[in-house]
């Protein structure tokens, strides 16, 4: 069977999703993936080898400053008539499966060429009891209107709806973490100069911070490091705490070793605004609106206890799923999973 699995790459969220798929569909020999990314520049991808001779596109893209999504910015930023280019040209015939991790160039071929497309990422985790923050009409529009599916299958850190599963991760046991003395930080959507100089302001504490913008250097208390895969996976785990943004995986991945975390959602953009309300109804995490001394002062001088949880190996029941066609009931697969917790 041929699939064709297309990934959002505008943050590392969805990539570091993919390669936990990859590794769990290599399982099945009779599988042949071709992976597709699209929302950052080719030359912008890195550690991308797990994926072989991938496909690339344009695709679409949000502007953010300084924290916050500038909407309009957007709207004028991306090239439209690209995109239905790269829609009109990508070829579906060849597949027998199409998935997209809320990639919109194979969401709108699969609905201009009357393909169903299966649909699994967070943003398709939003249903009617779903904690929901910051939804104006557009962003309710831009939201569901992005990659739009037959099929979706949500992740979430709860399940608010029935066709919703734990998330995906690419992790190794909790057991093989230790605690070290630094704050992993990563605000990937904020100015690292003044994320650097905020982070200074704390002297009593030592940083790791990480952006595809920064230099590998150190700034007093902070040590910067430029984006690398295996090396922030390895500091996620010695970590004492994380300081970031609202973004699905990257806390996943945080309550998954128990790490505190103090989250800084992206402002004016629903997914993120909704996950800090889902967080604080959880009591999973701390949240503050922006760039808060005050509040990241009391969260360093008394790390919470991060919360004990265990999701359950997601990408291998969703592998398994997949090669067999994906004619399963998805609610009979959420029920499986959140079982397993």
């Amino acid at each position: 069977m041929r699939i064709l699995y297309g990934v959002q790459a505008t943050g590392q969220g969805h990539i570091s999703r993919a390669r936990a798929m990859s590794k769990a569909l290599a399982v099945y020999p009779d599988l042949e993936v071709t992976w597709l990314f699209s929302g950052r520049r080719k030359e912008k991808l890195f550690d991308m080898d797990r994926f072989g001779d991938y496909e690339h596109r344009g695709g679409l893209t949000f502007v953010t400053e300084g924290g916050t999504v500038k909407y309009w910015k957007t709207l004028l930023s991306n090239n439209y008539l690209a995109f239905l280019q790269d829609v009109l040209s990508l070829s579906l015939k060849d597949f027998d499966l199409i998935v997209t991790d809320y990639e919109p160039v194979t969401a709108w071929a699969g609905i201009i060429k009357k393909r169903p497309v299966v649909g699994i990422g967070h943003q398709y985790a939003f249903g009617e009891k779903t904690p929901k923050r910051g939804c104006t009409f557009l962003q309710r529009s831009v939201m569901s209107r992005f990659a739009p599916v037959a099929r979706q299958i949500g992740l979430h850190w709860h399940p608010f709806d029935k066709k919703t599963l734990p998330p995906i991760l690419d992790l190794t046991d909790h057991e093989s973490c230790h605690v070290g003395k630094y704050i992993l930080v990563y605000l990937p959507f904020e100015d690292q100069s003044v994320v650097t100089r905020w982070l200074n302001g704390f002297k009593n504490n030592e940083f790791v911070q990480y952006s595809a913008d920064l230099p590998n250097d150190q700034q007093g208390n902070v040590t910067r490091r430029t984006a690398s895969f295996e090396r922030f996976k390895s500091d996620l785990a010695g970590s004492s705490g994380v300081i970031c943004n609202c973004g699905f995986e990257l806390i996943s991945e945080c309550l998954q070793w128990r790490k505190p975390v103090l989250t800084r959602p992206l402002a004016r953009q629903m997914e993120q605004l909704s996950n800090s309300a889902a967080l604080e109804q959880l009591n999973y995490a701390t949240v503050m609106e922006d760039l808060d001394s005050n509040i990241a002062s009391r969260w360093l001088s008394n790390l919470p206890v991060a919360p004990s949880i265990r999701f359950p190996d997601v990408s291998r029941s969703l592998a398994e799923w997949l090669a067999l066609g994906a004619e399963q009931s998805v609610d009979h697969l959420s029920k499986e999973l959140w079982m397993q917790e």
